[in-house]
């Protein structure tokens, strides 16, 4: 079984430095910024296909991490999984309108604080 990171996201002590080191680096990858959030000091960068790199300022998160799942079960038995190891939950799973139609995650916090997520992209939901 081949597990797959979704996107990350690399907690950073300065979100506008951290911002053009990494907006002048992953160009040279074909990644563009394409999410800016300053009133969270975030940022994503898309490779072409998904935002699948993200930058946030200390202390917003000790860190992130989105795995992706093949289906739904597959985020459901991840969350309960999750739980009976000693995560708390942070959301349960359920659709995400507001990142996009289709995104169908769960979020738990593991023992360090770190925000863990599970999603399958449901493309053919409206």
């Amino acid at each position: 079984m081949q597990i797959m990171i979704a996107h990350l996201t690399l907690p950073v002590g300065s979100y506008e430095k951290a911002k053009g080191f990494y907006e002048k680096v992953l160009a040279t990858l074909g990644y563009t910024m394409n999410m800016d959030h300053p009133e969270w000091k975030a940022a994503g960068y898309n490779d072409g296909k998904n935002t699948d790199f993200w930058i946030a300022e200390k202390p917003l998160t000790p860190g992130h991490v989105a795995f992706e799942a093949k289906n739904k079960d597959e985020v459901e038995a991840f969350y309960k999984a999750a739980l009976e190891a000693g995560a708390r939950d942070n959301g349960a799973p359920g659709y995400r309108k507001d990142y996009w139609p289709g995104y169908y995650a769960a979020f738990v916090h593991d023992a360090d604080g770190h925000n863990i997520e599970v999603v399958w992209f449901d493309y053919d939901a409206k």
